[in-house]
């Protein structure tokens, strides 16, 4: 180096360890520092903006413009938009699109003129999201049909690709038939009609099922047009319900109700069809408009009751299945379709009703007696009583008049007990011939369903299947020997069971009841015997016939007081005789005395 360069340099170190920092550092161009340029001053910068505008390649933020792939590198593909520099895009923004080339015409938006660093920014994704929308909102209000591609299952339908917009599949509008299997339509590209835009949450609903709709809408007037009752038509099951199932005949649905499936009862629909099955049905009717239409399966075959045994007759014996069951009765199967009613009267030879349930339950083989037959009205009534004899027929012979039997009690009236002596043998027991000594009010009061009774037959009226009973018959009748011991005016000790107004009934030894008028229940001190008192009680009446005994307590001293009148009136009698006697000797004796002189 030479003596005047090293000198400068030296000079120039000086010079520069002079400077003072802090002014330094507030004069230092960090804009060059950082971007390699000088910083332009946004007046200036904002001048040469306006007077770019209108000149060719100028572009304002937010527009969307077609530009070309001019370079693609690992990382970005550089965009062209003819602009005074070109735009980078990163390929992710191009991941549905793997087979992006150089010379690809894409659209993009210009999200900033420039970044910080003079780069001019550009968007393909925001780009394509914009012009999606444009386009669906194109497509709802033209009714065009687009393209979509379904990407996946959804609670309630499928996610639906379309020009890059997510749009929602509801499950009921993929097709015309119920779908059960979702799975088949993913990764599939489909045609679609969009159907609802809500610009607020941006949500896009589309439907495939009105393609189909309006494809087959031509078809399906051409179908209704032509519908006539009887006309049979082939169909494919669309649904089974619990109620009937509804058939697609080529765009029209139709329902065979569950009672018009077959002519045998059924549990469900299921029993008979299942989905996707070609079958012929006919039409039974439809209503004016033809929108609804009512149609049969069982109606193409011959009904049960025209195919019937024609030798089959009243008296026959058959054989069936308990298909109803109900209260009243219950309904057999005796054939394909043919049913006949079994009345729980017919049942069993008691008269005693009860639920048919008591006897058979649904599923049951059970043998039954035709009772009557009507082919015309398609009615059958059956009786299973019948296959056994009937008890009534020798009732005679099994229960004569005075024979003495044990029962079962079934039921009671307020007028006496019904005694079942055998399955359809039954008779009446009035409360009257219940027991020989206790007034009984009410047939329970003695007695409980279920006990066991013995009994007297008393009367027997074969014709009318009628059997009149006693109870009190089948022991000795205790009044006889009452007779004699509740004699008239005799004393017995009694306790007042129940009291009344109008008395009390009072109970002697041996079960014996009398009853004793109110006014004479009064005691000798001028009181009243109560419920529960025991006293002593004088029979006033005995009736063996009405099995009626009155008695009265107030006798018992009354009596005694008037025997001790009558006591004194005959002593005063008896010393008056004796007056009227001395008298009457003095008398004599004065007449005597007097003859002797």
């Amino acid at each position: 180096m030479s003596e005047a360069n090293q000198n400068a340099v030296e000079a120039q170190e000086q010079e520069t360890v002079q400077v003072n920092p802090q002014e330094f550092l507030a004069n230092f161009n960090w804009h060059k520092y950082e971007e390699g340029i000088d910083e332009v001053d946004e007046a200036q910068l904002k001048e040469f903006d306006a007077a770019l505008e209108g000149t060719v390649g100028f572009v304002n933020e937010r527009d969307v413009i077609e530009g070309t792939v001019v370079r693609i590198t690992d990382r970005d593909a550089i965009i062209d938009i003819n602009s005074k520099s070109e735009g980078v895009i990163s390929l992710n923004e191009f991941r549905y699109n793997p087979n992006l080339a150089v010379g690809d015409k894409v659209e993009v938006l210009v999200d900033r003129r420039e970044d910080h660093s003079g780069q001019l920014v550009l968007s393909h994704k925001k780009a394509r999201v914009i012009k999606a929308w444009d386009r669906v909102i194109a497509a709802q209000e033209s009714g065009e049909v687009v393209n979509g591609y379904v990407k996946c299952r959804t609670r309630g339908g499928m996610i639906v690709d379309v020009f890059g917009i997510e749009a929602f599949l509801p499950g009921s509008q993929i097709d015309v038939k119920p779908i059960r299997d979702y799975d088949q339509y993913v990764d599939k590209t489909m045609e679609f009609k969009v159907v609802k835009i809500n610009h607020e949450f941006k949500n896009v609903v589309v439907s495939h099922k009105a393609l189909i709709e309006a494809d087959i809408e031509v078809q399906k007037r051409e179908i209704i047009s032509g519908l006539e009752k009887g006309q049979v038509l082939e169909g494919i099951v669309k649904n089974v319900t619990s109620y009937g199932v509804f058939v697609d005949l080529g765009g029209v649905d139709g329902l065979v109700h569950i009672t018009d499936l077959s002519w045998s009862r059924i549990n469900h629909p299921s029993e008979v069809v299942e989905l996707d099955q070609k079958l012929n049905v006919v039409i039974l009717d439809f209503d004016d408009k033809k929108t609804r239409i009512q149609l049969g399966l069982k109606q193409l075959s011959q009904h049960p009751w025209d195919a019937l045994d024609a030798n089959l007759t009243v008296g026959d014996k058959v054989k069936g299945k308990v298909v109803v069951l109900a209260d009243y009765g219950a309904f057999i199967e005796v054939a394909e379709g043919v049913e006949g009613l079994i009345h729980v009267s017919e049942m069993s030879w008691s008269t005693h009703l009860r639920s048919a349930q008591d006897f058979v339950k649904v599923g049951d083989e059970v043998e039954a007696q035709i009772l009557t037959l009507d082919r015309e009205e398609r009615k059958m009534s059956l009786g299973i009583k019948q296959l056994h004899p009937d008890p009534w027929a020798d009732i005679t012979a099994k229960y004569p008049v005075g024979s003495t039997h044990n029962g079962i009690v079934r039921n009671y009236t307020n007028f006496g007990v019904f005694v079942e002596l055998e399955e359809g043998i039954d008779g009446l027991v009035y409360i009257s011939d219940l027991s020989w000594t206790k007034k009984i009010k009410h047939p329970s009061d003695f007695v409980a369903v279920g006990d066991k009774l013995d009994v007297q037959v008393l009367e027997l009226d074969v014709e009318n299947r009628k059997l009149n009973l006693g109870h009190k018959q089948t022991q000795d009748n205790p009044w006889d020997a009452h007779e004699a011991k509740y004699a008239l005016n005799t004393d017995h000790e009694g306790t007042v069971k129940e009291k009344t107004d109008k008395g009390a009934v009072v109970d002697f030894e041996d079960g014996v009841e009398a009853f004793v008028p109110a006014r004479l229940l009064e005691k000798e001190d001028g009181s009243k015997i109560n419920k529960g008192d025991t006293a002593t009680f004088k029979v006033i009446e005995f009736s063996k016939e009405f099995r009626r005994i009155v008695a009265s307590h107030t006798a018992t001293f009354k009596e005694s007081e008037a025997k001790n009148v009558k006591a004194q009136a005959k002593k005063v009698e008896s010393s008056e005789k004796s007056t009227f006697g001395d008298i009457a000797g003095l008398a004599d004796l004065k007449k005597k005395m007097e003859e002797g002189k």
